[in-house]
């Protein structure tokens, strides 16, 4: 009875913190499960507040560490004051086709990948719910904006999402707080893009940070101090952490029981009462196994994860995985692809400066294939940016006291511009376990094949078209475009493999994130999505989540699971 609750979560992450929080506010004894170690906000933030003149070899990683992280350094947030937060490489090994590289960035402490994600927050519209029934392409998402637009206005309410109002129907406006403003040189760049281009916008991007809030409004949080160094931990609670937000308000509660060092081994299957009784855990470090049993079980583990622990789940009535009657569980892997772009020079304007180091960006949202389809590709992609002023120049020559105040003044601003593109699913690119090839706690390998298809690339040649004709509009000088080999995982928007749908013949969850064959077994960290869209989803993960979570609450006082 010890190793009993009425919930059991899986992961501590985005998703998992809000499984959390909803569960035991709701009264219901709950457990997360986190296969890393513990940190608690501010606390376990070793790192926020150090100078650069504090780290050894000011910040910069040895030899030894980039062997170590070979994989996560290649990560725009992995340095010195953060790779505590991500995982060694060597120490967590995965496959991949040495033709079809694959990077998968992982956090393993409470809070995942919340304590390290790009805090991008952007609402799902119709454009995207409706995709895949008007292209037939995937499976026809079993819900729309107006069954989710609720939930988004209460995550946003919650967490604290900064952006404009801006009534593109494509981009939803929502519960907003103020914007981080944009500075001079992309003011400019606004006027001349919008007056030349009637469909597109350059607006403030929407991020979970909170710019400005009443007393008391988001309790144990304070607005963003333009530090951006978000990425050792914000110990103002700033931006939107599991560690800041929602699983202190779960321990609020008293009804919370977090275990670290719990590695999932597989979920306990009932083949006589027909449904998931518990959880197989492996301790990851004396390598102990423990069961823990509950009524309902959500698995936000991360959408590779979370696969896997189905994969490796089976039983006689599932032999190619849990929950795996459609034979879909693992395929339609889908991350976004980027690097793609291009930047200028704007000539003037060198009077103007701004203060701090605005953790945003601006947007151009979705502007390709909105109201029809005009492209000789599916889908479309939003272009995201910003400007600054070049910084100190210490290569200049010179002696004396013209020389130093030569030294202190700011270069020209600088105005980049690339794109995040949406990825169609397809069933070839997948998730595997190799049961023959296993990890040191003896749980089989992962291994990931996919790639980038004809429709991206023919994407990709449009983005780099269209961001050179905008920074050419906007009267930039000095242009250079760029263009990257995409490698599957670099956006780190993995997701799919456990996807959405109305039939149970093609698709493992029902529209409210329960397994088809399973009841009282759900999914909804990124594995349950249909379709990527072309923004950051983690907006999406959270709503869903939390859609979930009150379904099966009422579910449980029904007496149904």
């Amino acid at each position: 009875m010890s190793n009993t609750y009425e919930v059991i979560v899986v992961g501590s992450g985005i998703t998992g913190g809000w499984a959390a929080k909803e569960f035991t506010e709701k009264g219901l004894s709950t457990l997360v499960l986190e296969r890393g170690r513990d940190v608690k906000h501010v606390k376990d933030y070793p790192t926020a507040n150090k100078a650069p003149w504090e780290f050894k070899y000011r910040g910069h990683l040895t030899r030894e560490e980039k062997e170590q992280y070979f994989i996560q350094s290649n990560k725009y947030n992995f340095d010195a004051s953060s790779k505590h937060f991500f995982v060694n490489d060597q120490e967590h090994r995965y496959q991949y086709p040495k033709e079809k590289p694959f990077r998968w960035f992982r956090g393993y402490q409470t809070g995942g990948r919340s304590l390290l994600w790009g805090r991008g927050a952007y609402r799902f519209s119709d454009l995207e719910f409706e995709a895949n029934l008007k292209d037939g392409v995937g499976v026809d998402w079993p819900i729309r904006y107006r069954d989710i637009s609720p939930w988004y206005d209460y995550v946003e309410r919650f967490i604290g999402v900064a952006g404009s109002v801006e009534n593109i129907w494509q981009f939803p406006d929502g519960q907003l707080l103020p914007p981080f403003d944009m500075n001079q040189a992309e003011l400019v760049v606004k006027s001349r893009i919008e007056a030349h281009y009637p469909d597109r916008k350059l607006i403030p991007n929407r991020v979970a940070h909170i710019t400005k809030a009443q007393p008391g409004q988001f309790k144990g949080r304070s607005e963003c101090q333009t530090r951006n160094l978000c990425h050792r931990g914000c110990p103002y609670g700033a931006y939107f952490t599991s560690n800041s937000s929602t699983l202190p308000a779960a321990y609020d509660t008293g009804n919370l029981t977090l275990q670290s060092h719990a590695v999932v081994e597989s979920i306990i299957y009932d083949e006589n009462k027909d449904k998931a009784v518990g959880v197989r855990v492996i301790d990851a470090n004396t390598h102990q196994t423990t069961e823990y049993f509950a009524r309902v079980i959500f698995l936000c583990a991360s959408t590779l994860a979370t696969t896997a622990i189905l994969l490796n789940s089976k039983t006689s009535r599932f032999s190619e995985g849990l929950a795996n009657s459609s034979g879909v569980l693992g395929h339609y892997l889908m991350d976004h692809h980027g690097h793609v772009g291009g930047s200028g020079t704007l000539e003037g304007y060198e009077d103007r400066i701004y203060k701090g180091y605005r953790p945003a960006m601006v947007a151009i949202p979705r502007f390709r294939n909105v109201d029809r389809q005009e492209m000789d590709y599916l889908r479309g992609y939003g272009v995201w940016g910003g400007a600054y002023r070049e910084g100190i120049n210490t290569t200049q020559v010179g002696i004396g006291e013209e020389f130093k105040q030569k030294l202190t003044k700011y270069g020209p601003w600088k105005m980049g511009l690339a794109c995040q593109a949406e990825t169609l699913p397809y069933y070839d690119n997948r998730v595997e376990i190799d049961e023959k090839d296993q990890d040191k706690w003896g749980l089989p390998m992962l291994k990931v094949t996919a790639e980038y298809k004809e429709n991206e690339m023919l994407m990709r040649k449009d983005v780099k078209d269209q961001i050179g004709e905008m920074l050419e509009v906007a009267g930039l000088k000095d242009i250079s475009l760029y263009e990257e080999t995409p490698i599957f995982g670099d956006i780190i928007h993995e997701m799919g493999t456990a996807r959405m749908g109305r039939d149970p013949k093609t698709s493992v969850l029902n529209g409210y994130n329960q397994c088809h064959d399973i009841p009282n077994l759900f999914v909804s960290d990124g594995s349950c999505m249909a379709s990527s869209g072309n923004a950051s989803p983690s907006l999406t993960y959270m709503a869903l989540t939390a859609r979930a979570c009150d379904y099966a609450i009422k579910q449980m006082k029904k007496g149904k699971i």
